[in-house]
């Protein structure tokens, strides 16, 4: 067994793949439409194309807000990449603009830290020791 999917829910589906691919550098897998507005909308990283997709999830299901609200306010992360270097990323993201609630920080053998994406979470980067 193995994750194949997973979700992260966003206030706005075109600002999330445009600050994904962008910003982040992930790539745009799968981009279906659902009706209306919504979209199947998954990126993927460059890296591993075939690996774990992360479905970018419209956030208009009534749980969703005070969810990731609470969360967003509280300073908890709704999920983590893992990163080969934290600081290059950090000083790589912090030039193009990106917003950190945490800069790097060691904790024992990871270092952390904690950006905002624009679209209602907060995204911890991880480097293992």
């Amino acid at each position: 067994m193995r994750i194949h999917l997973t979700s992260l829910f966003v206030d706005d589906q075109e600002k999330a793949l445009r600050f994904y691919t962008d910003v982040l550098g992930f790539v745009k897998k799968h981009d279906v439409p659902m009706g209306g507005e919504d979209r199947w909308l998954t990126v993927v990283s460059p890296e591993n194309p075939d690996g774990t997709e992360l479905l970018l999830e419209p956030d208009k299901h009534r749980a969703v807000k005070p969810y990731t609200t609470a969360l967003f306010e509280d300073g908890i992360p709704a999920t983590a990449f893992a990163v080969d270097d934290v600081r290059a990323e950090f000083d790589r993201l912090r030039g193009l603009g990106v917003r950190f609630a945490q800069e790097p920080l060691e904790m024992g053998p990871v270092t952390t830290a904690v950006l905002d994406d624009t679209c209602g979470n907060l995204i911890q980067l991880v480097q293992s020791a």
